[in-house]
């Protein structure tokens, strides 16, 4: 340890993405194809998902008319499909803000990316075959964000969703487990300012958290998922 006391330096950076797990959502258009978006501004609670979007994209368009989407998760190993579409848009115009930033109308995503759509169980959007996780979701709430910016309020939507449907590779299954997902096999992608990292191998130490029985904070939207069946 050095003997140099911790300090820190007041810095202002144009964004704080410190890093969070890729998202792949597949949306259906008013056509009936699919649109395929990336993004990063996501987390978990339950079986529920908040997802911040450009209020101008195919993706915020689709998922408010149609009320479903599939959040597809990819590993280190989608890195690729990620990347070929990550400056493009299902918009046509390009946004004014988009355009800045250097992006392009692409209506074919799913071929660009090089991934594999398959039809999905609960909703009309479909999975990207290759992401290890495919989460199919129902919106359930929208909220604003920034409203206390004139300018910027009305840029950027705030989606709460709730997950229906839970797809996962066998290989991630936690030995043993029914329906545990093994954290030392999932490998996600991961954005942090703009650039592509993955975890390391690994647990850091033990986990005090790890020890709390997981099923503790099952919701009830598991047995709302599974009453899908029984309607069909």
């Amino acid at each position: 340890m050095s003997d140099v006391p911790l300090q820190t330096i007041a810095l202002e950076p144009a964004i704080l993405y410190f890093g969070t797990p890729v998202v792949l959502i597949s949306t259906q258009n008013e056509d009936g194809t699919s649109n395929l978006a990336p993004m990063s501004s996501a987390f978990w609670l339950g079986w529920r998902c908040i997802l911040g979007l450009d209020a101008s994209s195919r993706t915020t368009e689709n998922l408010r008319r149609t009320g479903e989407c599939v959040l597809n998760l990819p590993s280190v190993d989608e890195v690729g499909a990620v990347d070929r579409i990550a400056r493009t848009t299902g918009s046509n115009p390009v946004p004014g803000a988009k355009q800045m930033r250097g992006y392009r109308h692409e209506q074919q995503k799913w071929e660009v990316s090089g991934l594999t759509p398959v039809d999905s169980e609960t909703v009309a959007p479909p999975r990207a075959l290759e992401c290890p996780v495919q989460l199919e979701a129902v919106l359930a709430a929208e909220n604003g964000f920034m409203a206390d910016d004139p300018i910027w309020k009305d840029g950027i939507k705030v989606f709460e969703v709730r997950i229906q449907r839970v797809h996962v590779h066998p290989s991630l299954r936690m030995a043993g487990q029914a329906n545990r997902i093994d954290p030392d096999r999932w490998r996600p992608l991961i954005m942090s300012f703009q650039q592509f990292y993955g975890l390391t191998p690994g647990k850091l130490q033990a986990s005090r958290l790890g020890q709390i029985e997981e099923a503790t904070y099952r919701s009830p939207d598991v047995d709302r998922a599974r009453a899908i069946d029984q309607l069909t």
